[in-house]
């Protein structure tokens, strides 16, 4: 593959930034990625601390259109080189390149850390939240781009029984599409599972790195989507805390159990899906914007992972609105519910619409509009 967009990391440049993100990977156990393969953005990033970062297709597609006409000569280059593949089969190519670009730079991270972090999160296709073999097929393939891919699965019910047999097949996976405590236990069973059966047979695990994504803000959001419907009313404030809620309850009883999976907090929408989880072995994964704002917020970035919430505000959310209870609790949904819960259809949504954006995008570079 040819790079294309490049961004060189010094040994110097590495974490050598100032500011509370540096502070915390400096002094605690939780983790910072990137939630961007930007190459740019992943190079500034690692001098806050940066160990990891992210791809999916509302990611990839942004990439792509921030650095629109270097993509576009890319895709002239590949449908030259591929002349029989489709629009879709062009921009996952393009979605594999730009991945294994930005795996590159972490992969001095990678061998230092010995397969815990450095990785690069790489999104099967969403089309696929339905198929278990499917899944399974395109995070082997996946995992073959780099040896420190890490392969994004969502937590569907399709989608947790693929995470097992990926596992198994020596596959490291990151949970997506994931908002509540039950789908960050099936998901931490389900890798337990898969590591098993590996160890089982003699094979090895130890460099293996499974997270599981609670995508804590899109949770907010549906809480506040669900108490409109419901016509509630409660303290708008509450509302920020429900994503925090949930991943804490996750933590704790993830640290009981004893999975090997670690939590990740993603989809950020205040300064509390990082502060709350400091001190945590989890690892928080905010856009590079928010990651700048961190580091000028003058937060301290203390431990406040066993910081309780607000019971009241727990309370209210839990009595009020049933969207939040079936979130919360580690019995709240069944895996045949994951599919419908309303945060997850929507986060499919919208997925989808950024793969058939992107088939768009190829389409409209090889098949010029000729009336514009």
């Amino acid at each position: 593959m040819t790079p294309t967009t490049t961004a060189t990391v010094t040994p110097d440049a590495v974490a050598t930034g100032t500011g509370p993100l540096l502070e915390m990977t400096r002094t605690t156990p939780t983790c910072l990625w990137n939630d961007s393969a930007d190459p740019r953005e992943l190079a500034e990033s690692m001098t806050f601390g940066a160990v990891g970062a992210t791809c999916n297709p509302v990611i990839a597609l942004a990439v792509i259109k921030a650095d629109l006409p270097t993509w576009q000569r890319r895709i002239v280059e590949l449908a030259a080189a591929h002349p029989t593949a489709t629009e879709d089969a062009i921009g996952w190519m393009v979605v594999e390149e730009l991945s294994v670009n930005a795996a590159a730079l972490l992969h001095p991270i990678f061998v230092e850390h010995q397969g815990l972090n450095g990785r690069l999160s790489v999104q099967t296709d969403p089309r696929l939240h339905r198929d278990v073999a499917g899944l399974v097929e395109q995070a082997v393939h996946f995992s073959t781009l780099a040896e420190n891919i890490i392969v994004k699965i969502p937590a569907t019910a399709a989608g947790v029984a693929a995470m097992e047999e990926a596992t198994y097949r020596g596959v490291s996976i990151n949970a997506t599409v994931s908002f509540t405590v039950s789908q960050a236990l099936a998901v931490g069973e389900a890798v337990e599972r898969g590591l098993r059966r590996r160890e089982a047979e003699g094979l090895d695990t130890s460099t293996m790195g499974p997270v599981c994504t609670i995508m804590v803000g899109r949770l907010d959001d549906w809480m506040k989507v669900s108490a409109e419907k419901a016509k509630v009313t409660i303290d708008p404030g509450y509302f920020e805390w429900a994503g925090v809620a949930a991943l804490k309850r996750a933590y704790a009883i993830y640290q009981e159990r004893g999975y090997r999976t670690r939590l990740l907090s993603a989809a950020f929408r205040n300064h509390m899906h990082w502060s709350q989880f400091i001190g945590g072995t989890v690892v928080v994964s905010p856009p590079f914007g928010w990651q700048k704002r961190f580091n000028t917020s003058g937060i301290d970035a203390r431990p406040r992972m066993d910081d309780p919430v607000d019971p009241v505000v727990v309370e209210t959310l839990y009595t009020q609105l049933a969207e939040f209870r079936r979130g919360y609790d580690p019995d709240g949904l069944t895996p045949e519910e994951f599919d419908s819960y309303g945060a997850t259809r929507r986060t499919l949504r919208q997925f989808l619409a950024a793969t058939n954006e992107l088939e768009s995008l190829v389409r409209d570079v090889l098949v010029p509009n000729p009336d514009k």
